[in-house]
């Protein structure tokens, strides 16, 4: 780590160019002589990242970046915080410490945590922010977690690994077997040294194949923010044999969706089918994600409006973990009769019906935006509908 970066007129000249243009920057020169130039850029693309994602981070003076990938690699702070209130006890080894923001708040609900991280200059850079941080309970090891796992040879309360998803060559992976390290292969050996394991894997991960691969799965945790799917963590517990329970949650400004279900149950979960009722609802990413479709209707006692649209209808408004509407209108799809509602603006969605929302909007003519919300999908009867709603 170079500490000349620190320095009060580099620290002013960074936060005062963080909405610079990189380029013109570059162009204009840079006045200083004692440090690379491309390490101030790294600094400014770094911390621009941090804003909204680490807003600790970027509002604390005299924190130092990595390059801007590891910073794209890190858990946000929001997810952080989940990831937190899930363990609890005495000690935690991160085995891929990385940026440090996960351990960071691992270390709210810890005594002790360990933090590795391979890469020297990234380990160097996390141990000052830790100390500007004022978080004296992590040790920073710069070594592979692996190892050290190996070297202590002692138990631990949880051990949480985020295998990296970037092959030789930087591209993306997601496949537990192409990540570093492949935990399919090591998870034997952290539940030799803890009784509880959380994994964090790629969203796109199937659930059914990483389930099989992973062994003692006994939560599933699918983590969105503003309904985008971030993070799958498995949580692995030593001689746990019973059916896992997938947990879905939802962060949003307002409130967290949460949705939980047995795994083994949803095959066989009761679906009830039936026309529009008086509200609408559409499921979060978190659940799509978790394929509750048959769960949702049985244990929130709502319909679906056809097995393949995974849309739910009921009388009553009730709590639930997605989009809910009022529905005002149920007409049959076509020009004739959509015309007749004079509508020319509306926000659509397409569940489980052959045209897209580019084509339909070509097609009725009806830009993006205002108040109406049309739902175009497919009933119990197979026959396309739309469904003219106003948001609750």
């Amino acid at each position: 780590m170079n500490k000349t970066i620190l320095n009060i007129e580099i620290q002013e000249f960074i936060n005062s160019h963080l909405k610079s243009d990189i380029s013109t920057i570059l162009l204009k020169g840079l006045p200083f002589k004692d440090i690379d130039a491309k390490l101030i850029i790294e600094q400014i693309e770094a911390k621009k990242r941090c804003e909204k994602k680490l807003p600790t981070w970027f509002n604390t003076p005299t924190i130092c970046y990595p390059n801007k990938l590891n910073i794209e690699q890190t858990s946000s702070e929001v997810t952080a915080k989940y990831k937190a209130d899930l363990v609890s006890g005495h000690s935690l080894i991160d085995l891929t410490g990385g940026f440090g923001v996960d351990s960071f708040y691992f270390s709210k609900t810890m005594e002790s945590i360990t933090h590795c991280e391979i890469n020297q200059e990234l380990s160097d850079i996390v141990q000052h922010n830790y100390k500007v941080l004022n978080t004296p309970n992590i040790n920073c090891l710069n070594e592979s977690g692996i190892d050290t796992l190996k070297r202590l040879d002692r138990p631990f309360d949880w051990i949480y690994i985020d295998p990296s998803r970037r092959d030789e060559t930087k591209q993306k992976v997601f496949l537990l077997t192409d990540c570093t390290p492949n935990v399919k292969s090591f998870q034997g050996l952290f539940l030799k040294y803890s009784k509880h394991a959380m994994i964090k894997t790629s969203p796109l991960l199937d659930i059914k194949a990483t389930a099989i691969d992973l062994k003692f799965v006994k939560d599933l945790h699918i983590l969105a923010v503003d309904n985008e799917v971030k993070e799958l963590l498995w949580v692995l517990e030593r001689d746990y044999t019973a059916e896992f329970t997938i947990k879905t949650i939802n962060i949003t400004k307002s409130t967290n969706q949460v949705f939980e279900f047995q795994h083994s149950e949803e095959a066989s979960a009761s679906v009830t089918y039936s026309e529009p009722l008086s509200y609408l609802y559409e499921p979060n990413a978190a659940v799509l994600k978790a394929g509750a479709f048959n769960s949702v209707s049985a244990l929130l006692k709502v319909v679906k409006l056809h097995k393949h649209s995974h849309l739910y209808t009921s009388n009553h408004l009730i709590d639930f973990p997605g989009r809910r509407f009022k529905i005002e209108k149920v007409i049959p799809f076509n020009k004739k009769e959509f015309s007749k509602e004079r509508i020319t603006k509306a926000n659509i969605t397409t569940r489980n019906f052959p045209l897209s929302v580019h084509d339909i909007r070509k097609k009725l003519n009806v830009k993006d935006g205002g108040d109406h919300y049309l739902f175009f999908t497919t009933n119990a009867n197979n026959a396309k509908i739309v469904l003219l709603c106003s948001k609750v």
